[in-house]
């Protein structure tokens, strides 16, 4: 199973819809575990859908959503419910992360857990669209690239040391990967 997927959505046509993208590439930039992998998914929902259940333990999806706070400002939020089933084909128009996650609810190879870290953004651009985001959350893309370095190396630690209790519980790392 591979490890951490970080994935940035958005449209780079509609201003600050970009934020995920651009946190991709500021964390391109940085030296990051060989066990993060990051994907600039942009637009493309059936991407990501596939990602989801392509064998990793951890998904964290980059994206803005609004939530009612303060243009710039990052939450974190991990689903606590499994959403019910939707099927996907009759939702092709809409695959924002939050409709593939329910189209994909009960798949059994769904990664074990998924993080959105999202951002609460200023403006789309309005009809004619935009490019480039605005100042506000062009200033929180260094904070989430740092909030998404911190889940994923706590992600890693934790999951580390509980390799390394099974380990001595287990007597040997064979015995562990067996079970």
């Amino acid at each position: 199973m591979k490890r951490i997927l970080v994935g940035g959505v958005g449209n780079i046509f509609e201003a600050d819809d970009a934020f995920g993208v651009e946190v991709v590439r500021s964390l391109s930039a940085r030296t990051l575990p060989a066990e993060i992998e990051l994907v600039d998914f942009g637009i493309c929902g059936v991407d990501l859908a596939y990602a989801l259940t392509g064998g990793y333990e951890l998904v964290i999806v980059l994206d803005c959503a609004q939530r009612g706070h303060a243009p710039g400002t990052i939450s974190v939020v991990e689903p606590k419910e499994k959403p019910a089933p939707q099927n996907m084909a009759a939702m092709a128009h809409n695959l924002d992360p939050a409709t593939i996650l329910k189209s994909l609810a009960g798949h059994e190879d769904l990664c074990e857990k998924i993080v959105f870290v999202l951002c609460e953004p200023q403006s789309f651009g309005g009809d004619e669209g935009a490019m480039g985001l605005s100042e506000t959350v062009a200033a929180a893309i260094g904070p989430a690239a740092d909030v998404v370095e911190r889940l994923s190396k706590a992600y890693l630690r934790e999951h580390a040391a509980a390799g390394r209790s099974a380990e001595n519980m287990s007597g040997s790392k064979t015995e562990r990967s067996l079970r």
